[in-house]
């Protein structure tokens, strides 16, 4: 009989997967890292950070990106920038510059970032600096600080009307500038028009207005981003097509022009179900833009993209124990794990956001179906649905020997979003936070980046002796 967890996995997907394999039919490895010894190491909770596979997503889309621009013989480049607000720890910035990329902001502190980043060479001033965001005084300030002591490739996105003025104001050189399309929101969102950017038919005027006699700014990019990111839907490439229209008629009247950023969006594995063509999506992205400036009998743009949650994302994991099942009522069992979701998972929380949970241990015991809840006395405090038809099914609890559970493919917001090394929910703590890596000859490294936030962190931030 095929009542094992292993049994039902192999049944509903296709498995072993690249990052996915078991040891000895009954533990996890996640990227050829043993998940169980790694436990045994450092414990539970544990969130980990696997540094190659950001490297892995970049060269990969960059790939992705050169091999359409050669298939449709386009004569453009294209760059890749990493948006920083995904997660801003150092040896993510570190690991992610090793390739060759560049950057985007989005708020005051960021180019404090940047200038340190600078200061240990990972970027020089050749690296491209987009600045995107709504604007206030002390980003405005930190923005002109930069390209003032020589940053030439720093390029703010001009989110308002009032921004152009305030950066003229306090950069003494001249600077190229981007301007955001406040694009049209899917049909079924709450508002029609995104409150970031300036609406298609305002930008040309805008243009002619406020920007060609400027003889110290010159308009390099059209910015254009979606909430719901890089989807193959007729959604999509409509705002696309709207998007290339507006890139036309502005670079007919502003020869500086030269520049497309698409923005992020680029979806990340959340089932061992997911499915996605990437190259696909870059070669019609690119086909498309060819398309309509042929047409239009104007060049056609550098490409930019920002991707953050697909730079990442998959490079994260959360690992928690099962402490104990709680038997409520005759249909539910609830395994209560030993951290708290909205402290370490808030988007599983706050969005209802899903990520790949599969257990660690015990993949050749019995499974049942259950709930997980976390450590705070907060009812929302629990993840319910997972791929196996809005359920979760987990091995058996057992009385024998740990059930260790992970959550992968975390490695974008969560850490800014909790509040890491804040206060948190019911005042757990955050986990102990391991970065692992491969040394010269592909061996895995473990390095701890942060103990356990402890009682006296809290008592400090609380104001308590």
């Amino acid at each position: 009989m095929k009542n094992k967890y292993i049994d039902l996995i192999d049944q509903t997907f296709d498995f072993p997967q690249e990052e996915f394999q078991l040891k000895q039919n009954s533990a996890l490895n996640w990227h050829g890292v043993d998940l169980e010894a790694l436990i045994e190491e450092y414990g539970t909770p544990l969130k980990v950070r696997y540094l190659p596979k950001i490297s892995e997503n970049i060269n990969n889309a960059k790939n992705w990106f050169q091999s359409a621009i050669e298939e449709h013989n386009y004569d453009g480049n294209y760059n890749y920038c990493y948006c920083t607000k995904s997660s801003h720890f150092s040896h993510v910035l570190k690991e992610a510059l090793k390739n060759d990329i560049h950057i985007e902001t989005s708020s005051a502190f960021d180019i404090n970032l940047v200038e340190s980043l600078k200061r240990s060479g990972e970027i020089s001033d050749n690296t491209f600096v987009l600045c995107n965001g709504f604007k206030r005084d002390q980003y405005i300030e930190n923005i002109a600080r930069l390209i003032n002591s020589g940053h030439h490739n720093c390029i703010p996105i001009i989110d308002n009307y009032e921004e152009i003025n305030l950066l003229a104001e306090r950069i003494q050189v001249k600077f190229p500038i981007g301007i955001r399309i406040a694009s049209e929101e899917e049909p079924k969102f709450e508002f029609y028009t995104s409150r970031l950017g300036i609406r298609y038919k305002n930008i040309v005027p805008f243009y002619k207005n406020e920007i060609e006699q400027r003889s110290n700014v010159s308009l390099k990019m059209l910015h254009f981003f979606i909430n719901t990111g890089i989807r193959d839907n007729a959604y999509y490439w409509n705002e696309l097509r709207k998007c290339l229209r507006v890139y036309v008629d502005l670079k007919k009247v502003c020869p500086s022009l030269d520049s497309l950023n698409i923005g992020g969006g680029f979806p990340i594995k959340n089932s061992l179900g997911f499915e996605f063509d990437y190259a696909y999506m870059a070669s019609e992205i690119i086909l498309q833009i060819k398309e309509v400036c042929d047409e239009a009998g104007v060049p056609v743009p550098n490409i930019f993209t920002e991707f953050g949650s697909y730079t990442v994302g998959e490079s994260g994991a959360m690992f928690y124990e099962v402490l104990y099942q709680k038997q409520q009522n005759d249909r539910e069992k609830w395994n209560m794990i030993n951290s708290s979701f909205i402290t370490t998972l808030p988007d599983s929380w706050a969005i209802n956001k899903r990520f790949i949970m599969l257990p660690i241990t015990n993949w050749d015991k019995p499974y049942e179906r259950v709930l997980l809840g976390g450590l705070t006395c907060d009812s929302d405090d629990y993840y319910n649905s997972e791929q196996h038809v809005n359920a979760i099914y987990l091995p058996k609890f057992p009385t024998y020997s740990p059930l260790y559970i992970g959550f992968f493919n975390t490695g974008a917001y969560q850490d800014t979003i909790g509040g890491f090394g804040g206060l948190q929910h019911c005042l757990i703590p955050q986990p102990k936070y391991v970065v692992i890596d491969r040394d010269e000859n592909n061996e895995v490294t473990s390095t701890v980046f942060a103990e356990q936030q402890s009682a006296e962190s809290f008592m400090n931030l609380l104001g308590y002796e």
